[in-house]
């Protein structure tokens, strides 16, 4: 049986693909691994109990040794990499926690699977011919657009955030391993997901949570950032495509191609809920909408081009954001009741 280790996969985006991932590989071992931090839950996972091809292990991946049993008692063949602190506002107030995860983590990780499969540079082991390491990205490395435009693989990384700026590091990591090892890499940088399992942080799920709970629906500045929004499960297939057919050391974007700002994602939400789960007191949950002072260096507009992900792989999105954000609301009244 491979094995496969994934990183964070008690998250958000890991807690949607462990579980379509080991369902749709039982040949595989998927090995799970996650600090549970604030940030992972392992009612994330419920899916997997039970399955003969599923282990979790709580730990760090800043931790080497851990890192390196984990390789050598399972023969470790692929790593597919989303462990990473990700919440902008927590990296303004908190940076150093984003570097340590995300820079020093993920150096971890690339060091132990080079030792593995790697005799010398560009001289892989015997019995790891296939081994891959994919790492999960994000379109903030690429900085912020003007009103027109779209980040492809090639446009020069300007971060603006302490938390895109360690993804930014750990993504030329991952290119430097390619380059000076021959180490079998891919990276895959994608727009804003939503849907099931996110944390009540981000903008999507606390926008329900707080008109469920009748509070105040936060919203930055003047709520006219875009964002390029990206349903989960789609982002998972794009995930499991890249690992087994992307050409080593590329990078391919992810994106839903589904511009919206925070002003429209907060109004949908609103007249979908006052249709779903309407107020008790009357009125639209819009009333709850307040406008706060703006997040510092808040990049504009983000907006992916996928023609590579697309053309190359095959990749599709089967959700767009209409179809999409009705899944996601649905969850969360589920969740929330």
């Amino acid at each position: 049986m491979k094995a496969i280790l994934v990183t964070g996969g008690a998250g958000f985006i890991g807690g949607n693909f462990v579980p379509y991932f080991a369902e749709k590989y039982p040949e595989y071992k998927v090995i799970n691994l996650d600090k549970l931090t604030y940030a992972g839950d392992l009612e994330n996972l419920k899916e997997c109990e039970g399955m003969s091809n599923y282990e979790f292990v709580q730990g760090d991946i800043c931790d080497r040794a851990l890192i390196e049993k984990i390789f050598k008692e399972n023969n470790v063949q692929g790593v597919i990499h989303f462990a990473a602190e990700s919440h902008v506002d927590n990296s303004i107030t908190g940076p150093k926690a984003f570097i340590e995860t995300n820079v020093m983590g993920t150096f971890m990780l690339l060091d132990v699977a080079r030792n593995t499969w790697l005799e010398a540079p560009h001289k892989v082991r015997a019995g790891y011919e296939n081994a891959r390491f994919h790492h999960i990205s994000t379109d903030e490395v690429y900085g912020t657009l003007g009103e027109t435009g779209l980040f492809t693989e090639t446009t020069p990384y300007a971060p603006n955030s302490p938390y895109s700026a360690s993804k930014a590091s750990s993504d030329l990591l991952v290119r430097a391993y390619f380059h000076t090892y021959g180490m079998n890499v891919t990276t895959s940088n994608c727009s804003n997901n939503y849907g099931p399992k996110q944390h009540v942080e981000k903008l999507i799920p606390k926008i329900i949570s707080n008109c469920v709970n009748g509070k105040p629906i936060p919203i930055y500045g003047d709520g006219k950032n875009i964002r390029d929004w990206l349903y989960v499960l789609d982002h998972c297939k794009a995930i499991d495509l890249v690992f087994h057919d992307g050409k080593a050391g590329e990078t391919y974007n992810v994106g839903g191609r589904n511009e919206r700002n925070n002003l429209q994602i907060v109004n949908t939400i609103c007249e979908i809920l006052d249709n779903r789960s309407p107020r008790k007191e009357g009125g639209s949950y819009k009333e709850l909408i307040t406008f706060v002072e703006d997040r510092a260096g808040h990049d504009r507009r983000y907006a992916i081009d996928a023609t590579k992900l697309e053309s190359e792989l095959g990749w599709k999105a089967d959700e767009n954001f209409e179809t999409g954000i009705v899944l996601t609301i649905d969850w969360y009244l589920e969740k929330f009741a």
